[in-house]
């Protein structure tokens, strides 16, 4: 049997270990982080999106060990809000073209400092946030002015376990990884 590197091994330079510590409200963009970005409608104008189970199981995975899990998005999309209900997800946000102003509300509301919040996103709209976070992630695909200001990008697509990677990493930094994955090995 071989055996894969453990969780809170993982390697995270210590930079970030720090920020991703700090962090008390992790908070997604939905289309191009949760979703791969396509938005696609059928002929009588019906949208669908596709989620990965991964990404969500890591959300409730985050919720259950403490961090707030939070939803900012450009778009509306009763997708959108079945899959936050069906995840845990209270606060969520759409229809936020600018989603600075719906950060500074979820942000006072919960009464947390820039440094508590984590922020992921992928594109223009999304940088007055990841400028303003204690920690700003990104995917693979994310927009070049996107990814030269954030502080970590997954290796993982949109939408294919980028978000996992992201709970996995914030879980890892606090410490309550490896105690999960052990829970599940017993």
């Amino acid at each position: 049997m071989t055996h894969p590197v453990q969780p809170d091994s993982m390697i995270i330079p210590e930079a970030i270990r720090i920020r991703a510590a700090n962090i008390r409200l992790m908070i997604f963009d939905v289309d191009g982080i949760l979703t791969n970005g396509q938005l696609i409608f059928s002929n009588k104008g019906i949208e669908s999106k596709a989620f990965h189970a991964q990404d969500g199981l890591g959300c409730q995975f985050l919720l259950n060990s403490g961090v707030d899990v939070a939803l900012i998005t450009g778009r509306s999309s009763k997708i959108v809000t079945h899959r936050a209900e069906r995840l845990g997800i209270r606060h969520v946000y759409q229809g936020q073209m600018d989603k600075l102003t719906a950060y500074n509300e979820l942000k006072k509301s919960l009464s947390l400092t820039d440094a508590q919040c984590g922020f992921a996103g992928d594109d223009l709209i999304d940088l007055p946030i990841l400028i303003r976070c204690g920690l700003a992630m990104s995917v693979p695909q994310g927009h070049p002015s996107v990814l030269e200001h954030v502080h970590w990008v997954s290796s993982r697509s949109a939408g294919d376990g980028a978000a996992r990677q992201m709970t996995d990493l914030l879980m890892s930094a606090q410490g309550t990884l490896a105690p999960l994955v052990q829970s599940y090995l017993t």
